[in-house]
């Protein structure tokens, strides 16, 4: 299954979250993604914006993978180890944006798709 599926997938089919977490997620993710989509669409001057974007987007997918390796977390144990592999692809994609050897479009996928099911499948 493709990353950008598998974490749509993911958001749209968990369990109901109050209003707030769901809405601080769904905001640090946005303004990540943005933050990547800009510092990428600059190409070679923007990289060190590209680098800080990562950065902040790897920090964010290490913060899920925390949450879900919690044994108190409630979430199902498959979808915590969903969460648990997409924040591992992030981390190694991550490397080799930073060295030149791949381009951001699949993290951009990745948190799209995540914006897409925290918004419940709608377009953002």
């Amino acid at each position: 299954m493709a990353f950008q599926q598998l974490a749509h997938d993911l958001y749209k089919t968990s369990p109901a979250q109050t209003g707030a977490p769901r809405s601080l997620e769904y905001d640090a993710i946005a303004r990540i993604t943005r933050q990547l989509r800009d510092a990428s669409r600059k190409g070679p001057i923007g990289f060190s914006a590209l680098v800080e974007a990562v950065h902040m987007n790897r920090r964010l997918w290490t913060l899920f993978a925390t949450n879900v390796a919690d044994t108190e977390n409630a979430l199902p144990d498959g979808l915590r180890a969903q969460l648990f592999y997409l924040a591992e692809f992030t981390q190694v994609h991550s490397a080799k944006v930073l060295s030149g050897d791949a381009n951001v479009r699949p993290l951009l996928e990745i948190n799209m798709a995540v914006l897409r099911g925290l918004r419940g499948g709608a377009t953002t």
